[in-house]
């Protein structure tokens, strides 16, 4: 069994990455600050399940803080798993420097802790955003990642590309994960699909930016924590597309949600947000060959999993604030 550091631990993938390990047997120390950037009651309620686990053990550090992560040193971790970001393309046009805190200073501040403690593996989440407004179709990880679109894709190419000064110059073992569009229960109220699902639950109006003719390639969570932990493998410096297997578009994923949920939605248009990619869809052969990860969750049973989660949480969860 191995010990494990997991960044962003009370997040959507960190928390089941965090519980897969824990149920395998592995030690598993979770960080996150809990900070306020989507509503924290979902947060709270994934660290509450992850603190019912043995082998799990939380600290609340934030790693943007030399001095909370300073509380680590001493520790033995075989591998950190840096999961922790400021996530989503449209807040960071509001307040681009929160995301360089976090996403660029730290992964600087994780890197070093790395070097500290002599951990010789880390991975890295990062996003398909980085691939900017006209990459191919299905994207492969030698597509140009140059030209983001914002300052989250920036932030994370940064982070990237600190990643293999790392490697170069200290010998981490380090894989870099490019998420593309994650769902699941208890995921992130930010996003369009736990919105979608609230929303046409309880009949209140669904805002579709653009023509709801933009597409996504969606993958289940558990598909996504499976490929993470096999990331933790040793590599040398590697970076690798997880998800996006099955592209729907907004207008097509509201009428299976629709037909899911039993309820129709009362969709209204406005203007295409500038912030968007119009599509995403990865191309995972280097996954299946370098990780063997394929994707195992068809979408209609990810969206059935999604909604029976809402249902039994929504005492709670259809008052989740979603912007």
């Amino acid at each position: 069994m191995s010990d494990y550091l997991i960044s962003g631990a009370a997040g959507f993938i960190g928390a089941r990455t965090s519980e897969m390990l824990a149920r395998e047997g592995h030690s598993v120390v979770g960080i996150d600050n809990l900070n306020d950037a989507y509503d924290v009651r979902m947060k709270d309620f994934r660290l509450r399940n992850l603190q019912r686990l043995s082998g799990f053990a939380f600290q609340k550090v934030d790693i943007a803080n030399v001095s909370e992560l300073a509380a680590l040193d001493g520790q033995h971790f075989d591998a950190i798993i840096h999961l922790a970001a400021r996530a989503g393309v449209r807040a960071s046009v509001e307040k681009p420097e929160l995301f360089y805190q976090t996403n660029l200073m730290g992964t600087l501040n994780l890197l070093e802790l790395c070097r500290r403690l002599g951990v010789k593996k880390f991975v890295l989440a990062s996003t398909s955003s980085i691939y900017g407004a006209n990459p191919p179709y299905p994207t492969p990880e030698t597509a140009s990642s140059s030209e983001p679109l914002q300052p989250y894709a920036a932030s994370k190419k940064a982070a990237e590309v600190l990643a293999h000064a790392y490697h170069f110059l200290h010998g981490l073992d380090i894989t870099v994960l490019r998420y593309f569009t994650v769902y699941g229960p208890a995921g992130r109220p930010d996003l369009a699909m736990f919105r979608f699902c609230q929303w046409i639950s309880e009949a209140r109006p669904v805002i579709v930016n653009g023509s709801g003719e933009q597409s996504r390639g969606f993958t289940f969570l558990d598909d996504i924590a499976r490929g993470t932990i096999r990331a933790t493998r040793p590599l040398g410096y590697e970076i690798i597309n997880l998800g996006g297997h099955e592209v729907i578009t907004i207008n097509n994923l509201i009428g299976l949600l629709e037909g899911t949920i039993g309820k129709k939605a009362q969709v209204q248009f406005g203007p295409p947000n500038t912030a968007d990619m119009f599509s995403n869809w990865a191309d995972t052969s280097k996954a299946q060959r370098v990780l063997d990860w394929t994707p195992e969750v068809p979408l209609e049973e990810g969206v059935t999993r999604m909604v029976n989660w809402y249902n039994a949480e929504r005492a709670w969860a259809r008052t989740i604030s979603t912007p």
